[in-house]
């Protein structure tokens, strides 16, 4: 029988703009809690974050954006990133962002097929907007030029090429402080009310474009409330937490965290525009940060790169880890070096279609550094075999959830959702993992990424965990690869500095500690660095095709369970 989250909460029917600004009058504080890292005399408190973004509802609204329209936001995190998106839903329409690495190509697909009215882009990638606009014949006066920040504060937006400065789709201050924006007064309203859609990152195929409605984000915020909310001593740390920012806004994670989640609970939060590794432990050390939004690469950096030594953390009071798999021996590491027994490394699970977590952890229990954590509150949860079949309790099978917060479906793709989501609401995640006696929850690896050996399913994951765990490995992926048409198993390495290692000492040391089948069969292979999405995901289809070309002699099988 599927298993329940040991706690249900109660979500308020309400619009996310009630949710986080209460209304669009209320009295709100004066306090700073969206700062600019690097200058944090511009900043935003939560009044003025409501501020700005009622000016550019009111803007969009006089340029005739209707509810349900869609702008997309084509730019790294500034502090006016989040004003975007909550001004565009409270006009009543619908955000999208882009990753801003994006070629032109890849922008193209996102603005077409979101169908978005207006394009704001950072001035930086103006080159890559216009290119990508041509191609689809988008038009140009259609197109907004995006700041770091501090042009619109100081007013000195300027136009880029004869590309208007987003500044121009503000409303006067006085006309937008009668703005208000509409409010839900029943659960079927937020239900089908789309406030954003979330692309996902397109392992298989082109990315989809993942439609997250009002209950979906609130219902998200709400679990996550009230999973911190029983520590103990939360009121004590909340009153002096300051919180880090360097996750992309565009991605879900850094998005919900970050724009909605913290500024809800009037945390003080600094921006990162750019990630930057010293910069991170720099902010940390001056602003004595108190958490941390990992994703795994920052996590194993923060356990491995000496230049830690080098700066004061210890402010640091809690840090959690998503986005993917980090193993127990790199989360034993990161509590070794990092924490010092102060706290420890706690991960969770989640993904673009969940709007952002589904699992997290009770912080009065000890955890399991192998474990991502229990079923948020309200969130249903069962392992599956290949025929949709439930598993017995402890073994493997794919996760499936079930929750207010599961997205309403694939923009514009209902065949897609229909593959994804059952009909009484099930979401299948491609996720392979199992559930303990204890009701932990612990994830092996995507569904569609396991590796198979001679029938034998091999874990890329596992396999990265246990190098990590190598003095000399800075970073690690594992991709299957086919030799004489078989799978096997193939590293990519990236060194520590001033290592010398070789790729056949790496193969004999891992293979003293796993299966015959396990083993790196398909080679070693040492590089500079593993090719990564922002949110930190491996591009494993990038290095597969390199697998090919260098010891392949055709594609990679599907893998199954």
């Amino acid at each position: 029988m599927p298993w329940s989250s040991r706690w249900q909460v109660s979500t308020p029917t309400c619009s996310l703009l009630d949710y986080l600004f209460t209304s669009s009058t209320a009295v709100l504080s004066g306090q700073p809690i969206l700062l600019d890292a690097d200058r944090p005399e511009y900043h935003l408190t939560l009044h003025t974050y409501r501020e700005w973004s009622k000016r550019l509802a009111a803007g969009l609204r006089q340029r005739g954006f209707k509810p349900g329209d869609r702008l997309l936001l084509y730019s790294g995190n500034t502090i006016f990133f989040p004003v975007v998106m909550m001004g565009t839903i409270a006009a009543g329409g619908v955000f999208t962002a882009a990753n801003p690495s994006y070629v032109p190509r890849e922008l193209a697909y996102q603005l077409k097929d979101s169908g978005a009215m207006f394009l704001i882009t950072a001035e930086g990638s103006l080159a890559t907007s216009l290119e990508a606009a041509k191609s689809i014949d988008f038009p140009q006066d259609r197109i907004f030029v995006f700041d770091d920040g501090y042009n619109t504060f100081d007013n000195r937006g300027r136009s880029v090429q004869n590309i208007s400065h987003w500044s121009r789709l503000l409303a006067p201050p006085q006309e937008a402080a009668t703005f208000e924006w509409p409010t839900f007064h029943s659960r079927e309203q937020m239900d089908i009310t789309t406030a954003v859609i979330n692309y996902s990152s397109g392992t298989t195929g082109v990315p989809k474009g993942v439609e997250i409605t009002h209950t979906n984000y609130v219902a998200n915020c709400v679990q996550t409330a009230y999973m911190a909310s029983l520590a103990p001593d939360y009121e004590e740390k909340h009153s002096t937490a300051k919180l880090l920012s360097f996750l992309p806004m565009y991605h879900a994670y850094g998005q919900t965290a970050h724009c909605v989640s913290s500024p809800s609970r009037g945390t003080p939060l600094y921006i990162m525009r750019k990630y930057d590794f010293l910069k991170m432990l720099a902010h940390v050390q001056k602003y004595r940060i108190t958490g941390l939004n990992l994703v795994p690469p920052i996590a194993v950096a923060l356990s491995k790169r000496p230049e830690v030594k080098d700066y004061d953390i210890s402010s640091l009071e809690a840090a959690g880890c998503g986005a993917a798999p980090l193993g127990r021996e790199s989360v034993a590491e990161f509590d070794r070096v990092v924490t010092k027994g102060r706290f420890r490394l706690r991960q969770g699970w989640g993904m673009t279609e969940i709007t952002c977590s589904a699992i997290g952890w009770d912080p009065r229990l000890e955890m399991d550094s192998g474990a991502v954590g229990e079923l948020n509150p309200n969130i249903e949860g069962m392992f599956v075999d290949e025929e949709g079949r439930e598993v017995a309790h402890g073994l493997s099978g794919e996760f499936w959830v079930k929750g207010p917060n599961v997205m309403k479906g694939y923009w514009r793709k209902p065949e897609a959702t229909k593959e994804t989501v059952t009909d009484d609401g099930w979401l299948k995640t491609g996720d392979i993992g199992y559930r303990d006696q204890d009701g932990l929850i612990y994830i092996i690896d995507r569904k569609k990424e396991l590796i198979k050996v001679k029938a034998n399913q091999v874990a890329p994951a596992e396999l990265e965990s246990l190098l990590l765990d190598h003095p000399a490995v800075q970073d690690a992926a594992v991709v299957g690869v086919t030799i004489n048409g078989e799978e096997l198993p193939r590293a990519y390495i990236v060194l520590q500095e001033q290592q010398r290692v070789s790729p056949q000492e790496i193969a004999k040391w891992l293979a003293s500690q796993v299966a015959p089948h396990k083993r790196l069969a398909g080679g070693v292979q040492m590089t500079d660095a593993i090719p990564k999405n922002p949110s930190g995901k491996i591009l494993r289809k990038i290095l597969r095709e390199r697998a090919v070309i260098e010891v392949g002699d055709g594609a990679v099988r599907d893998s199954k369970l």
